[in-house]
């Protein structure tokens, strides 16, 4: 193939960074909640009840603070200072604190992807909230070739790809450990395990949660995962800033303590979805629609196909036992 790869084309991992966190990236310019809806942003009633959900998990675990990364522009954080008032927050994103947001909740600006901002350090009885952080955290897409060979592919600014140099190394590694022999195309996970671990030590005590779209080894995608979403819809991977960028994270391959379902964590911290009684509608309707309202968010939040089937991964630092 000589050197005819290096003239306009780069791995995808690189391309991807600069893509959502160069000087004209992405994510410096849209707002998360603009491009594709989740849990933390508030599909109707869900934003709040995720709120209470990770208020009750703090509150199990004497947890005074939560700080969220990759904070958006504030949505979740403004969900939680709603529904509980005394409990300390902060976010960390990209871009500028959001001037909605009220002036008691902290803000720290990140140099995106995987790097986190050197401020955040020494955390004491906090939660740390990873919402759909680890999936924008560019990491190499490779393939492997009839021979069992992986190779890098390599892509261009209008999204074409090809097949680049053969994959060496710690890559090599992750990939001989994680990646079943049936599968054809994958993202490499080591930096989204090495982002993980770079956020635990910043915790001296309390509890790291990545919530997260994903996959483990019985589950692997045969051909890979990386997607673009733009304006709410999904669309072609295309590494020129013009949407977002996205890969399905290998959750088992973070050594976090506790892998569960969000909708096994949800049902756990709130309960199952348990509509009204009709005879409230009657007696009580504003209490009934509030509660009808509830059990149809909880229901959107776990099922099955859905928002349920994310990934809740849980380590906790500094002592003491996960339940």
């Amino acid at each position: 193939m000589g050197e005819t790869w290096l003239v306009g084309w780069q791995r995808w991992d690189e391309a991807w960074q600069h893509a959502l966190y160069g000087p004209a990236g992405f994510y410096r310019q849209s707002a998360p909640a603009e491009h594709f809806a989740t849990s933390a942003q508030g599909l109707g009633a869900t934003g709040t009840l995720l709120a209470q959900a990770l208020l009750e998990l703090a509150s199990r675990h004497g947890l005074t603070r939560i700080v969220e990364i990759a904070a958006g522009r504030g949505e979740l954080l403004t969900a939680l200072a709603t529904v509980q008032q005394d409990t300390e927050l902060a976010g960390v994103d990209i871009v500028d604190r959001p001037a909605h947001l009220p002036d008691d909740i902290g803000w720290l600006r990140s140099p995106g992807g995987a790097r986190l901002p050197d401020e955040l350090t020494g955390l004491t009885d906090t939660l740390v909230v990873a919402h759909e952080w680890l999936d924008v955290v560019p990491c190499p897409v490779v393939t492997r070739e009839t021979d069992g060979t992986w190779h890098h592919v390599l892509v261009d600014p209008a999204g074409a790809e090809q097949t680049g140099p053969v994959v060496t190394g710690a890559d090599l590694a992750w990939l001989d450990h994680h990646v079943p022999v049936h599968v054809s195309r994958a993202e490499v996970g080591l930096p989204r395990d090495s982002a993980h671990a770079d956020l635990l030590s910043r915790v001296d005590h309390g509890l790291v949660l990545v919530v997260d779209y994903g996959h483990t080894a019985a589950t692997r995608p045969t051909d890979g995962t990386l997607t673009g979403y733009r304006d709410g819809t999904q669309v072609p991977p295309v590494p020129d800033g013009s949407c977002d960028l996205t890969a399905h994270v290998a959750i088992d391959s973070l050594g976090a303590d506790v892998l569960r379902t969000q909708r096994e964590t949800l049902h756990d911290l709130l309960g199952r979805p348990t509509l009204p009684p009709h005879e409230l509608s009657g007696s009580q309707p504003t209490a009934y629609l509030e509660a009808l309202s509830r059990a149809n968010a909880l229901a959107t939040l776990t099922r099955s196909g859905g928002l349920g089937d994310f990934w809740w991964a849980t380590t906790l630092r500094g002592g003491g036992v996960l339940g």
